[in-house]
């Protein structure tokens, strides 16, 4: 790999990380947050996964692990869709669902809805959750990373995905330092800090795997990458999207996504 494609696919890592930093522009600039803009976009971040996920990474890391293992690489691809599967769903039982960024904003009480945008917390509320997504967006980084050093258009797909889908991340974390400490610019930073865990992810990917990546590696972390971006899509993105009430623009937004992604990939190949 040569010095250019690892700054390129260190640049939309770290984009797809710190657009944690869009929530916390957008939380001190905007008194509301329109639900249908953010349940359309959430869609279309896990339409744009899915696709990729199933058409792009899964079908070439079967390509691969085929030419690769013979016939055995049909089990390890399989295995290894799982296997990223397990990994994601694993690091998501860890975290408690109080903390968990991958849990849905609103929460139903006694038959009524409470937008937790309202919820006056504590500070330590919302540095716990920015320590907590650096973390889980390791696995994210990772994907990022790899995908745009296997293949330009394919990176800047799985990065545009990603950092949609961390925008409402960065608000979890802006709105209760901003509620606690009434200061924008500590907000902004602990918003933007919780996306560093993708470019620190990218970065253990390069000094882990690139040194001994050859292509059955390759194929092997293609199919966990996949298995990853459809647990995110289906446990966080399509529930998450869905509590804001506009359960058929989620619907239009993920078949917007598919659409679009399906297109660009033909266009950029």
């Amino acid at each position: 790999m040569d010095l250019s494609t690892f700054w390129v696919a260190m640049l939309l890592t770290l984009f797809a990380g710190l657009s944690t930093g869009i929530g916390g522009l957008i939380v001190l600039f905007f008194k509301q947050i329109n639900a249908k803009l953010l349940s359309v976009s959430l869609g279309f971040s896990a339409g744009v996964m899915i696709y990729i996920s199933f058409v792009e990474l899964l079908a070439e890391s079967k390509v691969i692990l085929v030419s690769t293992l013979g016939d055995w690489g049909l089990w390890v691809n399989i295995i290894a869709f799982f296997a990223g599967i397990l990994l994601i769903a694993v690091i998501d039982k860890l975290i408690p669902a109080a903390e968990n960024p991958h849990e849905a904003p609103c929460k139903v009480e006694n038959g009524y809805k409470y937008d937790l945008f309202s919820d006056n917390r504590l500070f330590r509320t919302g540095v716990v959750t920015a320590l907590v997504i650096a973390i889980h967006n390791f696995p994210e980084g990772m994907a990022t990373f790899m995908s745009s050093v296997q293949q330009f258009s394919l990176g800047m797909a799985v990065a545009v995905a990603i950092a949609i889908h961390n925008i409402p991340e960065g608000l979890s974390v802006a709105i209760p330092v901003y509620s606690a400490t009434g200061s924008r610019s500590k907000a902004l930073g602990w918003s933007l800090l919780s996306g560093v865990g993708e470019p620190l992810g990218a970065l253990l990917a390069y000094l882990v795997f690139m040194p001994i990546l050859n292509d059955t590696l390759f194929g092997v972390l293609f199919a966990a990458i996949a298995g990853i971006m459809v647990f995110i899509s289906l446990d966080e993105l399509l529930p998450t999207a869905m509590e804001y009430g506009e359960h058929h623009l989620t619907i239009y937004g993920m078949i917007i996504g598919m659409a679009i992604m399906a297109v660009g990939l033909l266009l950029l190949d």
